[in-house]
């Protein structure tokens, strides 16, 4: 045999230890080292609509819609909220908070549309019916960092190309393992969208903190080629509609929304298969950027274990020491960057527990997906 088993492992893990230290710098390390572009020349603030779907949702709506009614906006602003077809007291609060607000504008839907499914078919009326050019998403369950993320999120369109804004959507902190657990997911799933927006690569937003132009929505004719799917009304409509020209991020904490977290494993885990079920309808170029981190990182400890016992314990500890400090350094920076600097000391443990994680997930790729939201 030209080579060894050994030799081939070790081999391996050096590919995919190179593969995984390019992504850190060449892509991570954008967001890591990224400063919010300013402009003399930036036009005024646009009028805004604030867009949130709900079904059965009257506690999160009645806590979290007057803080979308209290943003400090130069400009007019409107929020508008879609009651899709909800079964408990949400018509009735949102009644009376209409009272109170003037801003506060509300389309209750009472029946069925049966060629969409999810989520999409509200969020196309509330998009119809915005009185407004620029569209500023959110959900039920979340709640502005500040009373300027709006201001801060429409400063992003400071070129005239720019039609669609990724922003982040935290997580409350809370102690336990589950909650780290669940913010340090967010935070790497925002570490790739965010930076591979900024190497022109955009394939994904979060519908908790996305802002996108109405003209953009309608030129794409909306959600028509996926309504068939449950999920995707943000990751496969800003795959399909976001370019290397006309998408920007806003990642100031001013600029976050905040939800709260699940409390329980069961409860995540349904949320986490529901998103990775929308996967599999990615570009092609978008699986291949993806697949390729996610295989270098599932395969990178089994591959440093067996190089350590059968190739050479030193070569597998210093590949090791190399990898995590590139790793520790950036993610470090973009961790500062978004606001969740106390998951620092967590790098390494999470990053070992990926390993489970995609062992966990990676099911869902093929499974069928809910036809519900």
């Amino acid at each position: 045999m030209l080579f060894s088993t050994a030799y081939i492992i070790f081999l391996l893990l050096a590919f995919f230890s190179f593969c995984l230290i390019f992504y850190y710098l060449f892509f991570f390390a954008r967001l890591a080292f990224y400063k919010t572009p300013t402009s003399e020349a930036a036009p005024p603030p646009a009028p805004y609509s604030i867009i949130v779907c709900a079904r059965n949702e009257q506690y999160n709506l009645e806590k979290n819609i007057p803080h979308l009614l209290q943003q400090q906006y130069t400009n007019e602003y409107e929020v508008l909220v879609v009651n899709d077809n909800s079964e408990d007291n949400t018509k009735h609060v949102m009644q009376w908070l209409s009272r109170n607000y003037s801003r506060l504008r509300v389309i209750n839907l009472e029946k069925q549309h049966k060629e969409s499914v999810g989520k999409k078919y509200p969020l196309s009326i509330g998009i119809r019916e915005a009185r407004n050019e620029h569209l500023l998403l959110t959900d039920a369950d979340c709640v502005p960092a500040s009373p300027l993320w709006a201001a801060h999120m429409q400063s992003a369109y400071y070129k005239s190309e720019i039609e669609i804004v990724l922003g982040y959507g935290a997580y409350e902190k809370h102690p336990g393992l589950l909650n780290k657990i669940i913010r340090w997911e967010t935070f790497h799933s925002a570490l790739q969208y965010l930076s591979y927006a900024l190497a022109g690569v955009p394939y994904m937003g979060v519908g908790r903190n996305l802002s996108y132009k109405k003209t953009l929505f309608n030129k794409h004719k909306g959600f028509a080629s996926i309504n068939y799917i449950p999920g995707g009304d943000d990751d496969l409509f800003i795959s399909k509609a976001a370019t290397r020209r006309n998408t920007a991020i806003m990642i100031e904490p001013q600029a976050h929304t905040i939800s709260v977290p699940k409390k329980k494993w069961k409860e995540w885990r349904h949320q986490k298969t529901r998103h990775y079920s929308t996967s599999k309808y990615y570009k092609f170029k978008h699986k291949l950027l993806l697949g390729l981190y996610s295989l270098s990182h599932f395969l990178f400890y089994p591959l440093l274990i067996a190089t350590a016992l059968l190739y050479n314990w030193q070569v597998a500890l210093g590949i090791l020491i190399v990898k995590s400090a590139v790793q520790y350094f950036i993610f470090s920076k973009a961790m500062k960057k978004l606001n969740e600097i106390d998951l620092q000391g967590w790098i390494l443990l999470m990053d070992v527990w990926m390993f489970f994680y995609y062992l966990f997930f990676a099911p869902t790729l093929w499974k069928k997906e809910k036809k519900t939201w």
